[in-house]
């Protein structure tokens, strides 16, 4: 079976879950990181010491989008593109989802761990960065109904995770049509569903 490393309201470890579920996994979650700490074997075996990291039988991998394309590539073959330029199209995306965490950053720790609002400026600074990206993602899903083309893929799981912490920070957003239907398309996914009930804190 396989074992997802790494305690539940971390986004990395959302992205991990929300995979899995996706791929029709059996899985068993082992809380690690955070309050949790780290033990010797896991810090042997993920010498990045963060979360998630993922044992699928002898197969040991961490850094969650490198998870995620093993997870769909191994064991959703349907939903993982068996063109290299589709692949990719999806692929700079997820890359990409690490700006956008960058910028959001700040935003999240004042307001889900410090309480504050966006009168805050160090928040405000950061939702203004957010917002600047998220203009480009609306862009591009002005042009495809997916980061991952077509069809929903493993390439909208990372920034559907983030998207759904930025919508519910309490700060000022600009008007993003095409990010907000794309939400509501990733609202119907059990997958999401599960991962968005989990308490930010």
């Amino acid at each position: 079976m396989l074992i997802i490393w790494g305690r539940i309201n971390s986004h990395n470890v959302k992205k991990v879950v929300w995979a899995a579920q996706e791929c029709g996994l059996p899985f068993e979650r082992r809380e690690m990181g955070g309050k949790f700490g780290y033990t010797p074997d896991y810090l042997a075996k993920n010498p990045n010491h963060l979360v998630p990291m993922i044992e699928d039988g002898d197969v040991v991998v961490w850094e969650s989008n490198a998870i995620l394309r093993y997870l769909f590539a191994a064991h959703a073959p349907a939903l993982w593109p068996a063109d290299p330029a589709v692949r990719a199209q999806g692929d700079q995306w997820m890359d990409w989802q690490f700006l956008y965490a960058d910028a959001q950053r700040e935003a999240f720790l004042g307001c889900v761990r410090g309480g504050k609002d966006g009168s805050d400026p160090v928040v405000a600074k950061s939702a203004a960065a957010c917002a600047e990206l998220m203009t480009l993602l609306d862009a591009q899903l002005a042009r495809t109904p997916w980061l991952s083309g077509d069809s929903f893929g493993v390439a909208d799981i990372p920034m559907g995770t983030y998207a759904h912490t930025w919508f519910h920070l309490p700060v000022e957003r600009p008007s993003l049509p095409h990010v907000e239907d794309w939400m509501a398309r990733l609202r119907t996914r059990p997958g999401f569903q599960d991962i968005a009930a989990v308490p930010f804190t």
